[in-house]
């Protein structure tokens, strides 16, 4: 048996189209692009490239990408107030405030003080509330991602039995949320849970998101399981190579053997990230403007 590979990729480059084909509507009706603002604070270089990468994609989608890079010692009041203006500019729809912050940031204050009507990476107490009672709010762009490969694979996902690994505040506590709202049974496992291995090997549905290169291997994996691997690790170099291969939370090859479908690392879960992020700030936009979103978003 060989795993169908869940193509992440091509799945978010229609996202994006589509994304992309709304906003120019939206432009046309209420007069003005959608507006997502992403601030970044100092100069860590992995961050800079993910902001430059969300600037690219945000133009690339029809809507106006709006850019603040602080330097490093700027103080809690400089950025609070930066939040707050974009708060209350009716041309940006969506703030992201660029993790990780300085040090001396707090970064749970700082995400507190974006308007949760404006906060698309889904961070904010109040969404993840919303989203833990069933009400509508911004879902973060990670698991929404993983739910939509999910039900483009399974469709209806009532019953089945769905593992989440790792237990982060950003992708394991909303993705299990997410799966309970789909009438999924779910378990959050984690580094203390005990044996580990014959709770995941139960699963129908398994998510990986602990950030433990190629932990999960094919005796973990009950046949025919679908694998949403969230991580992604980097191993030493080879000699001779500057830079080590990318791989994720499950050993990709072995699992492929026992899995029904699998997400690669990299082109699986990655590229969905920065296409709902996208999708995030039309909504917000449409809702923004007293629209409705369309459906197919």
């Amino acid at each position: 048996m060989t795993a169908t590979r869940i193509d992440g990729k091509a799945f978010a480059a229609r996202l994006r189209e589509r994304v992309g084909a709304y906003a120019a509507g939206f432009e046309k009706s209420v007069g003005r692009k959608a507006g997502l603002a992403v601030v970044l604070v100092g100069e860590d270089a992995a961050s800079q490239v993910y902001v430059g990468a969300k600037g690219k994609a945000t133009l690339a989608a029809n809507m106006a990408s709006f850019e603040h890079r602080l330097p490093s010692d700027t103080t809690s009041e400089a950025l609070m107030a930066l939040v707050e203006q974009l708060n209350n500019d009716d041309s940006v729809d969506g703030i992201l405030v660029q993790l990780p912050l300085p040090d001396h940031l707090d970064e749970q204050s700082i995400i507190a003080a974006i308007s949760p009507d404006k906060d698309v990476d889904g961070f904010h107490v109040i969404n993840a509330g919303r989203l833990s009672v069933g009400q509508t709010g911004f879902v973060p762009c990670t698991p929404l991602g993983c739910m939509m490969l999910l039900t483009d694979r399974l469709g209806d996902l009532s019953g089945l039995e769905a593992v989440v690994i790792g237990r982060s505040n950003i992708v394991g506590k909303p993705m299990a949320q997410l799966l309970l709202d789909a009438n999924a049974t779910v378990t959050i496992a984690h580094s203390r849970t005990n044996d580990l291995a014959s709770v995941v090997r139960r699963a129908d549905i398994v998510v990986a998101a602990v950030g433990r290169p190629q932990m999960i291997g094919k005796d973990w994996l009950k046949d025919g399981a679908t694998v949403i691997d969230v991580g992604i690790n980097r191993l030493p170099p080879e000699p001779g190579k500057e830079k080590g291969k990318l791989v994720g939370d499950v050993a990709f090859d072995e699992a492929s053997e026992v899995a029904g479908a699998i997400t690669p690392v990299p082109g699986g879960v990655g590229p969905m990230t920065i296409a709902v992020l996208l999708r995030n700030t039309l909504v917000a936009a449409h809702r923004n403007a007293g629209l409705e979103a369309p459906a197919d978003l």
